[in-house]
């Protein structure tokens, strides 16, 4: 599937061919404390399919507990996470953050990954009253 997506002010963007099936969500601490949110979703493809179209994202890096470097790409003005890379075998191993790709709405996570990582109310939510918009 041919997608496309940037950050929030637009001084980056990207194209990218991923495959619909790859995308998941990640419950880890890390992706919590870097998203302010309880989990990350990202569609997982090689950086081959990858192509800014516009800017370069500040990277920041940070060593996992497999002892491997994992990378953060954003946008260095308004922080929008863009991408996550790795080191060595997981070099050419790419995710595109879910939040970032224009056509978001039909890439449904199939996944999920460090789920006891989870935040224990998680499955509350759809519970929860809501409103269209605020």
């Amino acid at each position: 599937m041919h997608i496309d997506g940037q950050c929030h002010c637009g001084k980056i963007t990207f194209e990218a061919e991923i495959n619909p099936e790859e995308v998941s969500v990640c419950h880890c601490t890390d992706c919590q404390t870097l998203t302010g949110s309880p989990f990350r979703v990202t569609a997982v493809c090689s950086r081959a399919d990858v192509r800014l179209t516009r800017g370069t994202p500040k990277i920041y890096g940070k060593r996992g507990d497999n002892g491997l470097m994992r990378f953060q790409h954003f946008c260095a003005e308004c922080g929008s996470p863009l991408f996550t890379s790795g080191e060595g075998d997981q070099a050419y191993d790419w995710g595109i953050r879910w939040g970032s790709i224009r056509q978001r709405d039909a890439l449904r996570p199939v996944r999920q990954i460090w789920c006891q990582s989870a935040a224990v109310w998680i499955d509350a939510v759809p519970l929860l009253p809501g409103r269209p918009q605020d």
